[in-house]
C-alpha cells in the first residue's frame, strides 16, 4: 500500500481503527476472529492501527499489543488517553504524574517500550493545551513516544499546542458526511505541517451504500443514538448515496471505496482509518487506496456536493448516551 506521513511519522496510507473489535457496534468478535482480522489488515498493507485506553476498558489495547506483538517494528500503533472533564490538577508535576501512569498503563497493555503517536482523546478545557503539550513533550524526549496528537482540537488550541510541542497529528471525525473541520482545522494542519487523522471515514458506516430506511441496531450500538441513522435521515440522504453510487459504477468501485479515494484526493497528509469486523469489508476499504481519482472526477463530486443537503450527524453528545442503552 502507498504511505503518508503525519509530520514525520510514516503511515500506511490508510489506517485499522480497531474500536469495533471491542465496543461500539454491538456484539463484538471473539479474540481469535479480532486477532485474525487486524492480520488480515497487515496482509493487505495496512501498517497503522489505532486504539485507545478507554476502548473496552482497556482491553482493546490489550487485543492490539497481543495480536502486532510478532509485527511490532512494521507497524505503527496510535493510542489515546482521556482526561474526564471534571479532573483537576493543582500543578503542571500532579498533571505529570497522572499521564505518567496512565501512559506506563497503555505501554504495559500494549506490550511495548514505546508508542509512536500519542493522543489526547478529546480536549478538556479545564487543563491548559500547554501543560498537556509540555509532559507531552517530556514523553518524547524520554523516547516513550514519538510524537503527540489532538482529537476534535479546535484551531486556536492546536496553535497553542503546537507551539509548546510540534503535534504530529489531529484526529478529528471526517468524512463526505461531516465536513465542518475543512474550513479551518485542515488548513491550520496544512499551515503547520500536523497530519490530519479522519475517524469515521464511512460515516459510521453510513457511506458504505448498505444502510436502508429499515435496518435495525440493537444493544451498545453508537448508530441506535446517531441521528443520520434514523429513519426519516436515511431517507433525506439518499441523494447522497445516489451520488456515491454513481461515481462508484464508473470507477468499477464501491461506494466506500470511493468516499475514502475522495478523502485522500483532498491532500496528501490526511489519512482514514475505517474500522470493520469484517474481512471482505477490511479488504474492500484497504483497496480504496489503490483508487485514484482525477481532478476533474474529484471536481465533480466537490460540484455535486455542494448542491446537497446533509441531514442527521454524530456528536460527543448522543455518544454518551450508549450508557443508557441496554
Amino acid at each position: 500500500m502507498k504511505k503518508r506521513t503525519l509530520n514525520r511519522l510514516e503511515v500506511s496510507a490508510i489506517g485499522y481503527g480497531c474500536m469495533g473489535l471491542s465496543m461500539g457496534y454491538g456484539t463484538a468478535p471473539d479474540k481469535d476472529e479480532a486477532i485474525r482480522l487486524i492480520h488480515e489488515a497487515y496482509d493487505l498493507g495496512c501498517t497503522f492501527f489505532d486504539t485507545a485506553e478507554i476502548y473496552g476498558m482497556g482491553a482493546n489495547e490489550q487485543l492490539i499489543g497481543e495480536a502486532l506483538l510478532h509485527l511490532r517494528k512494521k507497524v505503527t500503533i496510535a493510542t489515546k488517553f482521556l482526561i474526564q472533564g471534571d479532573s483537576k490538577y493543582d500543578s503542571r508535576e500532579h498533571l505529570m504524574r497522572e499521564l505518567r501512569t496512565r501512559l506506563e498503563n497503555s505501554l504495559k497493555r500494549l506490550g511495548t517500550d514505546h508508542i509512536e503517536l500519542y493522543y489526547q482523546h478529546r480536549v478538556n478545557k479545564d487543563i491548559p493545551v500547554e501543560d498537556i503539550a509540555y509532559c507531552m513533550g517530556e514523553f518524547i524526549r524520554e523516547g516513550k513516544i514519538l510524537g503527540w496528537g489532538q482529537s476534535q482540537a479546535t484551531a486556536e488550541e492546536i496553535r497553542r499546542a503546537h507551539a509548546v510541542t510540534p503535534l504530529t497529528a489531529v484526529q478529528s471525525e471526517y468524512s463526505i458526511m461531516e465536513r465542518k473541520f475543512e474550513k479551518d482545522i485542515i488548513p491550520v494542519c496544512e499551515e503547520l505541517g500536523i497530519g490530519f487523522v479522519a475517524f469515521s471515514p464511512l460515516a459510521n458506516g453510513f457511506l458504505s451504500g448498505k444502510i436502508n430506511p429499515d435496518t435495525q441496531y440493537t444493544g451498545m450500538d453508537a448508530r441506535r443514538v446517531i441521528t443520520r441513522f434514523e429513519k426519516v435521515n436515511i431517507i433525506a440522504n439518499q441523494p447522497l448515496l445516489d451520488l456515491i453510487h454513481q461515481f462508484a459504477s464508473a470507477k468499477n468501485a464501491t461506494p466506500a471505496q470511493i468516499s475514502l479515494a475522495w478523502m485522500l484526493h483532498k491532500k496528501d497528509f490526511i489519512v482514514p482509518i475505517p474500522g470493520s469486523r469484517n474481512a471482505e469489508r477490511i479488504e474492500e476499504n484497504l483497496g480504496a487506496a489503490a483508487i485514484e481519482l482525477t481532478d476533474a472526477e474529484h471536481a465533480r463530486i466537490e460540484a455535486e456536493l455542494g448542491k446537497i443537503e446533509i441531514h442527521g450527524n454524530r456528536t460527543d453528545e448522543d455518544i454518551a448516551k450508549l450508557r443508557l442503552l441496554k
